[in-house]
């Protein structure tokens, strides 16, 4: 079979490889189609990942063409979305069904083989059936989706509140929408791209406004007096901070009100360090400050995953639309081009086998 093989730090190679080995427990999946996320940026070009050879990719769709264990025959065929974190089943949080926390978990597509290639092996019970109505390539976006529902659950809001995002994003534009499905009026988010708040509007609300860093340099006084503009100088009662560094935290701990809420959602580039004036804030606003990871998936309705799946057959939740490029298989790396380069307006790119259906 062919798949993308990282072999080091920037040396990411299309090529025929043997067929991934079943194991108990496990189904080989044939892909459909698989998302580039901005993390993959980092793990391909930058820091590497955690043991070379790896074939990277953990948004990802397929088919279900091989079983290991006869009880599973029922897959046999079947499409599915695939939940990249592969829980230990041991450990308390575990025990707990808390799967998102495990301390001792697998990654498809960065601790172990993922999606980037025509066909990966999978637990089964990482597996969620596709509703008929999902094609392959919204439901590789069915993993960020998922991160994004995890990360609003961890808020707690009242549909008059004010909300600031910081850092519009896949994610971002993602969470905006669960705002709107959660009745949240009045959204103010910010980032570096035009497009990302001109497709803000048509995803979630064209009530949301949108703050261009790029056509205001001085980001420190525009985010803080744009803020206090529209909530009357009370500030957000929740700032939810997409990018992950230290400017960004600030920038949540200015403009949340007394008794607010900030939740970090963006991997951190590196440390952050917060000067003391700005620590004391955290005291004195009262501030509830939480972090948020991964997704919930425990087989059960009301987990992330199915929560997901339930909105988009609703027609609530629009994944399609976030697709700006969708390219065959074999053009990983046009896609990764595109993301590096910064040359054309890009959101989630998608790689697809159209064989797939």
């Amino acid at each position: 079979m062919k798949a993308y093989v990282l072999k080091g730090i920037g040396q990411l190679e299309y090529e025929d490889v043997p067929m991934p080995q079943l194991q108990s427990g496990w189904a080989i999946v044939q892909t459909g189609a698989a998302g580039i996320c901005g993390s993959d940026i980092p793990r391909i070009f930058k820091t590497g990942t955690y043991h070379f050879p790896m074939i990277p990719g953990h948004e990802f769709s397929g088919k279900v063409v091989k079983i290991s264990d006869e009880k599973h025959k029922g897959w046999l065929g079947k499409r599915a979305g695939i939940f990249p974190l592969i829980p230990c089943m041991k450990c308390a949080v575990c025990r707990t069904k808390q799967y998102e926390m495990c301390g001792n978990y697998d990654y498809l597509g960065s601790r172990c083989n993922g999606g980037f290639a025509e066909f990966s092996a999978v637990p089964v019970w990482n597996l969620i059936e596709l509703p008929k109505n999902m094609g392959m390539k919204e439901a590789a976006l069915l993993e960020p989706a998922s991160v994004a529902l995890h990360a609003v659950r961890r808020l707690k809001l009242q549909k008059e509140d004010f909300v600031v995002l910081l850092g519009l994003g896949t994610i971002g534009l993602l969470i905006v929408q669960w705002l709107r499905i959660m009745g949240i009026r009045k959204v103010l988010a910010s980032g570096h791209n035009q497009g990302h708040g001109q497709m803000m509007m048509k995803v979630a609300s064209e009530d949301y406004q949108y703050l261009n860093l790029d056509r205001n340099p001085d980001k420190k006084f525009d985010m803080f007096s744009w803020v206090m503009q529209y909530t009357n100088g009370e500030g957000a009662a929740a700032v939810i901070d997409c990018i992950g560094d230290s400017e960004s935290m600030k920038d949540c701990l200015d403009c949340v009100k007394p008794g607010g809420q900030v939740l970090s959602v963006g991997n951190p580039k590196g440390d952050i360090c917060l000067e003391k004036d700005t620590y004391w804030k955290i005291l004195r606003k009262q501030i509830r400050l939480t972090g948020t990871w991964n997704s919930s998936f425990y087989h059960r309705e009301e987990d992330d995953w199915h929560s997901v799946i339930k909105a988009y057959c609703k027609g609530a939740l629009r994944l399609s639309e976030l697709i700006t490029h969708e390219l065959a298989f074999e053009q990983l790396h046009t896609g990764l081009d595109i993301i590096r380069n910064h040359e054309e307006y890009h959101n989630k790119i998608v790689i697809s086998n159209r064989s797939v259906i």
